[in-house]
């Protein structure tokens, strides 16, 4: 399996740089992270130094730290690796993070030397993974593979005797998904490592419910939760909103780990550490938080009740999907139509060459489209539309036992062949919608939500992709727009034209892996849309409010979450209203506003990011350029690597680029690094590159301060760059709302009020009580005492 890929082969001597996640490629794990070496071996020890002997770098510590406040996860990796040969060899870091996630910040130290990487703009696409491989820059081979993820690799030669350390940063919004959140950390390193610990930090708003540590999973099949593969995870609960979870299984219980999850236990362990929790729901509207002018607003209703609903599935029975394939989607088929509730009704369309919209009681009078000699494709569009508005189709069935029974006879009787015609398989889904949209059946007035499920497993043979997205969208549109969700099976399948076809069609697209647990992953995907609770949802702010993300949704269903982020300012809450379409007709819902518990901004960025990435998908010529320009700006401004952006190696000193260019190869004995102070004990802190004793000294309290420096002299912050001033004394007291501590204060220099070091752990502790002095300096709101 491939994968999309963000790759970094680094060797001594030589750079080559690649940019950020490759677009359109195939995907691999949700919400995972891996660490690899580069061969899967135990070492032997002899000696009395209990030295290992063979040639292999070795992982000797790996730390994993997230730290999740308002759903949004800060998530930091350490690995630490040491060549115990008497020559030069390669080190693999390999990371698989999840599809969602972006990298914020990269730093390799090797032989005390210390490298960074800078976000910049992504210029074009550069050579793959086996090609520099085959250049002789040795990236080295990473055979675990984990679905819908992003792959991050970097390699380096690390001389005889000598350590190397890598530190990567990456933060995503955590997405809700059956009642509840996950946070997956995927652990693979090749190896039993004698320090290997993952430690979960959660701080949110509301109190904390279902908080738990599942059994292990391998991370590419669904499949029963195993009681022996229980974790056994410490969880510490600090509060009715906070919690800490460690994960530390020594090398023994590692290996154990490894025979249960079908690999060899000289591997180590190899799967996926598994986080889930909730919070305590507002049961209307939701709650709004608030912080520094930015807020975030999450909208899960508990006391709804789900919309009926009139489900047309639209299943490819085309020649690849013999075999293994069909059988596994007509199991998926069986299951899914016993989650229909008795007021839904369902259509069944089959297509290959042909469409044919199923009579589940007769299936001799089951309609196929077109019905003339004559390709529909072949004719003009007035000519296909009048065909089509002909047919004289089966109408929805209303989902009671016989008509399921009836529904999975008919899959039963699924046979593969003919080619992949979706464009008249859509347009006659649509007609169906339309159909019982304008002539309701006798003695049944209920309105029901419109969902049109439909899965293919190769490239369209009647019309181009382009052709198919703009007929289809316009039909659509001409129908009254019933959401499309696509779901692509298999390798040969065109995941981005099904993503851009439902996204310009109010639904959503997902993949599904041409695996043993395909039917699984057809029926977790239906869960995710089988209980629509409001239609129609719209998010009405204050006028003065701006820079909003989506807040228009044609659906929100139970068990998952819609976030919306925006500027309000600091004077007024933004007292949102939110209005939608229920089981009883048009409804409005007020939210909770409440302070927030961690910076809001960053949350605002990153989700503006991805939505705008998303409509740019969707867009074409001027409107989709000026929305990518749009997402790099944001991305270049809060340092994080996606798909318009990549990462650049640059000095330590931070005034000169290597590897701007992308491709270029850089010689690093040129480069006048500075040797690294001993390790801190934080997992991830930078050191500055001309260390000083008052600097070295703040940095021992605020660690990760070092991230934000440029320079030694510039804090790098949401609202700009400001004068770290360590040198500087500024009098007069400003005063600030709110300190670290909880009462009010004066702004200060950071070096000036040492007491609240203490409370400012992480840079959104200090984000959350950043100040401005004289209008150049970073300040924190500092206790009086």
């Amino acid at each position: 399996m491939n994968s999309k890929s963000l790759k970094i082969p680094f060797i001594v001597g030589a750079i080559l740089i690649l940019s950020g996640p490759v677009l359109n490629a195939p995907m691999e794990s949700d919400q995972s992270l891996v660490v690899s070496s580069t061969v899967p071996s135990l070492p032997n020890v002899s000696g009395k130094e209990n030295k290992p002997i063979e040639s292999v770098p070795q992982i000797y510590q790996m730390r994993v730290r997230s730290e999740i406040g308002n759903r949004f996860a800060h998530t930091t990796v350490t690995s630490r690796v040491r060549n115990y040969a008497s020559e030069p060899r390669e080190a693999v870091f390999s990371l698989i993070l999840p599809e969602s996630a972006f990298i914020s910040g990269f730093i390799m130290e090797i032989d005390g030397k210390n490298y960074t990487a800078l976000v910049k703009e992504k210029e074009e696409a550069q050579r793959d993974y086996e090609q520099a491989i085959s250049s002789g820059l040795g990236a080295g081979h990473v055979a675990v593979t984990a679905r819908d993820s992003n792959r991050f690799t970097v390699s380096v030669n690390i001389e005889r005797e000598a350590k190397a350390a890598f530190y990567l940063t990456y933060e995503q919004l955590l997405k809700r998904q059956d009642g509840h959140y996950e946070q997956i950390i995927n652990i693979h390193p090749a190896q039993p490592v004698k320090d290997l610990h993952v430690e979960v930090l959660i701080a949110e708003s509301r109190k904390l419910v279902d908080l738990k540590a599942p059994p292990l999973r391998t991370g590419n099949k669904i499949g029963t939760d195993k009681v022996e593969l229980d974790p056994r995870a410490d969880i510490t609960i600090v509060n009715d909103t906070s919690a800490i979870v460690t994960f530390t299984p020594n090398v023994e219980r590692q290996k154990q780990f490894a025979h249960l999850l079908g690999t060899k236990e000289e591997n180590g362990l190899s799967g996926q550490f598994v986080v889930q929790y909730d919070v305590e729901r507002d049961p209307t509207g939701g709650e709004v938080l608030i912080r520094d002018g930015y807020f975030v607003h999450f909208f899960a209703p508990t006391e709804l009740a789900p919309l009926p609903k009139q489900v047309v599935f639209v299943l490819d029975t085309s020649g690849s999907m013999s075999g293994q394939k069909i059988e596994q989607m007509k199991q998926a088929m069986h299951n899914i139509l016993d989650q229909l509730n008795e007021q839904d009704t369902l259509s069944l369309v089959e297509f290959n060459s042909y469409t044919k919209v199923w009579d589940i009681d007769n299936a001799e009078k089951s309609v196929w489209y077109p019905y003339t000699d004559v390709p529909y494709y072949c004719s003009n569009e007035y000519q296909n539309l009048r065909v089509l508005k002909m047919a004289k189709f089966p109408r929805a069935y209303p989902a009671n036992a016989k008509n399921i029974k009836n529904a999975k006879l008919a899959i039963s009787a699924f046979k593969a062949g003919g080619s992949t015609g979706i464009f008249g398989a859509l347009q006659v889904a649509l007609r169906l919608v339309e159909i019982e949209r304008v002539v309701p059946h006798v003695n049944d007035t209920t309105k029901r939500q419109p969902l049109v499920m439909f899965l293919t497993d190769g490239q369209p043979t009647d019309m181009s992709t382009n052709s198919i997205i703009t007929g289809i969208t316009e039909f659509n549109t001409y129908t009254k727009r019933s959401p499309i969700f696509a779901l692509s099976f298999g390798d040969d399948v065109d995941k981005e034209f099904l993503q851009k076809l439902a996204g310009q069609n109010a639904g959503f697209s997902r993949h599904i892996y041409d695996e043993a647990d395909a039917s699984l992953q057809l029926e977790g995907f239906y869960r995710q849309i089988s209980s629509p609770l409001l239609s129609d949802v719209t998010f009405k702010y204050e006028p003065s409010t701006t820079s909003l993300t989506n807040s228009n949704f044609p659906i929100h269903f139970g068990g998952s979450e819609i976030v919306i982020a925006g500027f309000c300012g600091t004077e007024a809450p933004p007292l949102p209203v939110v209005h939608g379409v229920g089981t009883q007709g048009s409804i409005s819902l007020e939210p909770t506003v409440t302070s927030s518990v961690s910076n809001t901004e960053r949350l605002w960025a990153y989700l503006s990011i991805k939505q705008l990435l998303e409509k740019e998908g969707a867009s074409d010529g001027v409107y989709g350029a000026n929305l990518k320009q749009q997402a790099l700006d944001l991305a270049l401004k809060y340092n994080f690597v996606t798909p318009v952006s990549s990462l650049v190696v640059v000095k330590p000193n931070g005034t000169e680029e290597v590897g701007a260019n992308e491709g270029d190869r850089i010689d690093i004995d040129k480069l006048e690094p500075t040797t690294l102070p001993p390790p801190r004990t934080t997992p991830f802190c930078f050191i500055p590159t001309v260390p000083t004793d008052e600097l070295d000294t703040i940095l021992g309290s605020l660690p990760w301060l070092g991230i934000l420096l440029e320079d030694n002299q510039f804090v790098v912050t949401p609202k700009g760059n400001f004068k770290l001033g360590l040198n500087e004394t500024i009098s007069g007291m400003t005063p600030c709302p709110k300190t670290p501590l909880g009462q009010e204060g004066y702004c200060a220099l950071l070096h000036e009020c040492p007491h609240a070091h203490s409370a400012l752990e992480t840079s959104l502790n200090f984000f959350d009580h950043f100040c401005i002095l004289k209008n150049e300096f970073a300040g924190v709101c500092c206790p009086l005492s």
